[in-house]
């Protein structure tokens, strides 16, 4: 087996959109791999058509906003397939409204899923990557958190923190082998992204692919892509940045 083959991968939110389509490509690149996520039966379907892909892989249902819930789900990780040296954290979610509007009980939803789960799952995991001296976390943020977003300041804010997140570890942990990076996806055809048009707080998917230079929106595979190479033994020298995907547009 080659070392890429013996190694863990935990990715959250990972039975559907950006994680879905994470799971498979580190899959293809050898990885076992354990698709964490809120929907317990999409993320043991996503499980099951990675092992039928031959892929060794795992579904845990998890709420990532509980910390002894993180904590046993990657225990059962670590007894199933083993120490976990890939950490991608993908689960989030989307929050529309006016600042004056939001809640506490909205703004309390949005920060503990995408922030505070975050949070929970790296504090869980970096053990393991310590003890083996090496590493990898990617952290899925968004566009809005380094341009802002009207309606979605809850959202924008919470992301926002994660890059800030995602550049303290780095520097915290890059002695230890362990690489920390991010990916703000920006205009990517999402199963969220869809259900946020349809209920019109997005444009359509015509009017958001004129405002980027390429001229159509990206991929939950282009993203896959991105986190593949940052996972990689080839990325071993990257450390702290923010890698957009996002057909050039302008942030």
């Amino acid at each position: 087996m080659t070392q890429m083959q013996r190694r863990v991968a935990v990715v959250t939110g990972g039975a559907s959109g950006m994680g879905e389509a994470t799971c498979r490509e580190l899959g293809r690149r050898g990885l076992k791999v354990a698709a964490l996520d809120i929907n317990g039966e999409a993320a043991d379907q996503v499980a099951e058509e990675l092992r039928a892909a031959g892929v060794t892989a795992l579904g845990v249902e998890v709420d990532v906003t509980i910390r002894a819930a993180v904590e046993e789900a990657f225990a059962k990780v670590r007894a199933e397939l083993g120490p976990v040296a890939v950490l991608v954290t993908s689960a989030g979610k989307a929050g529309f409204s006016r600042f004056a509007d939001i809640t506490v009980e909205a703004w309390s939803e949005i920060i503990d899923i995408n922030l505070t789960g975050t949070f929970h799952c790296c504090q869980v995991a970096l053990p393991d990557m310590v003890a083996a001296r090496w590493g990898r976390i990617v952290m899925i943020s968004s566009s809005s958190a380094q341009r802002g977003s009207p309606y979605m300041a809850h959202y924008a804010a919470s992301k926002g923190a994660v890059i800030t997140l995602t550049k303290s570890l780095a520097s915290e942990y890059a002695s230890k082998g362990i690489t920390v990076n991010n990916i703000p996806p920006s205009s990517i055809d999402t199963p969220m992204s869809r259900q946020s048009q349809a209920e019109g707080k997005l444009g359509s998917p015509e009017q958001l692919a004129k405002r980027i230079p390429m001229g159509h929106m990206g991929s939950v595979d282009d993203i896959a892509a991105a986190v593949g190479f940052l996972c990689s033994e080839e990325a071993g020298f990257i450390t702290g940045q923010v890698l957009g995907v996002n057909g050039g547009s302008v942030m």
